[in-house]
């Protein structure tokens, strides 16, 4: 697997994860005051949506990848 492939992974990964713990205390927090009647398979279906909507949105390009590649590129250049 390229090294810009796995970079791009775990930064998609990484994003997506935030972004469902995100949609999951969004959802907790706002449906009840006591635990025991948060519906939580409300919580993993909003948060599973959320990963997946982050996944597809990082399709368009993540600029913590674009980011270290622009830097790299520009090293690489100036040692040549």
């Amino acid at each position: 697997m390229k090294e810009k492939t796995k970079k791009w992974l775990k930064a998609a990964g990484v994003r997506a994860l935030k972004t469902a713990a995100q949609a999951a205390l969004a959802v907790v927090g706002t449906s009840t005051v006591f635990i025991h009647e948060i519906n939580w398979l409300l919580v993993l279906s909003a948060s599973a949506l959320a990963a997946v909507l982050s996944l597809i949105t990082s399709l368009a390009g993540l600029p913590e990848v674009e980011q270290e590649d622009t830097a790299e590129g520009k090293r690489y250049k100036e040692e040549e």
